[in-house]
């Protein structure tokens, strides 16, 4: 049996490092050897929970304070007793603990809040779609993670992982900096290994980019690849739910889970005849080999020791049999922010009407209704940055309004057929690179978020393509991700080349929960 403690060790230096007591599960599993230990009855799923559940004490309420995960399951030690007493036909997340975004529906004792005080009175009727795959396939979901309140489309001056419910969720490689949004508290959790694999979801950089700072992989697919119903929306054109993991083929394997057919989102109706593949049949080491990948300078340049690790990335892709097209630009890419920010403000006020009206409980049923809560509850909703996105989508007319329809096309065009598609077809490419974004900034209440790089999160969103960020080095201890991008439904030649490259190169390293840096 596991201890149902971990020893926290903080040093002389304010550097934070978590040190496992005789027969603790060794740290940062993988699904493969946590299955293995499983095969082998060398731990039970209740021992995963318990160890687990320890850390969450141990690193995120107390230590450190990451303040990544906004509830425990308060079934999760019941849901692992019965996995262990289950029968022999076990699915590919079999005992695996998963933790899931606050803007995720599910139909059981927690909260599904999206991060703000003004759901906590009201309850989905059923568990998203994407949470019922996950319970099929096994998955011990152990709770919540705090997020960038309504997943960042509040106020044009936030600070990226602070909600009303959770508070600012920290960096977990140095506690001062931002863990990015939305999905911050997914990756920072992940990070810390406070559970094996996180589902966050994406508008335009909300999985790749705290993918990025914490150093995780993170994989936004397809619209329509994972199914959006039971998720608090932004916008029907650009969001989806996505994997975030400390490995390739981990993140693979959830995706593989959360991808498929559901009947109540049209997005996903090409799969209805075209099931989605096994994702972890392309973790091919050999798979650069030939590969021709174009790299996107215009999203460089903007940081020296970013640019440092960028040079290396690529000579590991040349290394490794990749033809390197240098440069390949997206064209248009600079044109698309005025017509996305038209799009996500239309497409927001409807989609948030309609989810709301499928609450029960009491509580806002309407946008106008989320407006007035927040101004009545100010002190506790706004205390840093208010609501001028929600009072900007309030303002819209709905979606026959020509101005958002003529933006709605614009952008996808210039973004896809006329951005990404064009720049994989002017030199026959297979994909294109670039980094991520820059390090993790000093988190900052009072201004807002201060971003260097990260436009590279913008054409695929926008397009609706696949975008993977894979840990490609660090900037002074800072994680920095390499980003994948493709056009449509490539999810799994951009794993292919990510796990390639990660094979390589190994370039993930462990956070120490530094208070600051050096």
């Amino acid at each position: 049996m596991l201890p149902a403690c971990l020893v926290l060790i903080l040093a002389a230096d304010g550097c934070a490092s978590h040190r496992p007591v005789p027969g603790q599960l060794s740290g940062e599993l993988t699904v493969a050897q946590l299955h293995s230990d499983l095969a082998g009855h060398k731990s039970s799923v209740r021992d995963i929970e318990r160890h687990y559940s320890a850390r969450l004490a141990e690193l995120d309420t107390r230590g450190p304070t990451l303040r990544s995960v906004l509830e425990v399951n308060p079934d999760a030690a019941a849901i692992a007793a019965t996995l262990d007493a289950g029968s022999a036909d076990r699915g590919p997340l079999f005992g695996v603990p998963v933790l899931i975004k606050d803007n995720i529906d599910t139909a059981d004792r927690m909260l599904s809040t999206a991060g703000s005080l003004a759901l906590v009175d009201s309850r989905p009727a059923r568990d998203a779609f994407i949470v019922q795959r996950l319970r099929a396939a096994g998955a011990l979901i152990l709770g919540k993670t705090n997020l960038s309140e309504w997943a960042n489309y509040r106020s044009k001056r936030s600070s990226s992982g602070w909600s009303g419910r959770g508070g600012q969720t920290r960096n977990p490689y140095a506690l001062d900096r931002n863990p990015c949004g939305s999905s911050s508290g997914s990756g920072a959790a992940i990070a810390a290994d406070l559970a094996l694999v996180a589902v966050g979801t994406e508008t335009d950089g909300s999985i790749t980019c705290p993918a990025s700072v914490n150093g995780l992989v993170g994989i936004k697919p397809t619209v329509g690849l994972v199914s959006r119903s039971g998720i608090i929306p932004i916008s029907a054109s650009q969001d989806t739910a996505g994997p975030m993991a400390r490995t390739v083929a981990d993140a693979a394997t959830l995706l593989t889970v959360l991808a498929g057919y559901d009947p109540q989102d049209a997005a996903t109706a090409p799969l209805r005849d075209h099931p989605p593949a096994d994702y972890r049949s392309f973790l091919d080491a050999a798979s650069l080999k030939g590969a021709r990948i174009g790299v996107m300078r215009h999203y460089a340049g903007f940081h020296e020791e970013v640019d440092a690790v960028f040079e290396r990335a690529l000579a590991v892709l040349r290394e490794h049999g990749a033809v390197l097209v240098d440069p390949a630009d997206i064209p248009n890419a600079e044109k698309l922010d005025a017509d996305e920010q038209t799009v996500l403000s239309y497409e927001f006020k409807d989609g948030i009407n309609r989810y709301l009206a499928t609450r029960e409980g009491s509580g806002p049923r309407t946008l106008a209704e989320l407006i007035a809560f927040n101004e009545r509850e100010a002190a506790r909703e706004m205390p840093f940055f208010r609501q001028e996105l929600f009072i900007d989508a309030q303002a819209t007319s709905g979606l026959n309004d020509a101005k958002y329809r003529e933006a709605h096309e614009r952008a996808t065009r210039l973004a896809g057929r006329e951005g990404i598609d064009a720049a994989l077809a002017k030199d026959h490419l297979d994909a294109l690179v670039a980094p991520t974004v820059g390090p993790a900034w000093t988190t900052d209440l009072l201004n807002g978020d201060h971003f260097l790089g990260g436009g590279v999160t913008t054409p695929p969103a926008v397009a609706g393509y696949p975008h993977l960020t894979v840990p490609m080095g660090a900037a002074q201890g800072m994680p920095v991700g390499l980003s994948f991008v493709g056009t449509a439904w490539t999810e799994g030649r951009l794993i292919s080349y990510a796990y390639a490259y990660e094979q390589a190169t190994h370039a993930r390293r462990a956070p120490q929960f530094r208070a600051t840096l050096p």
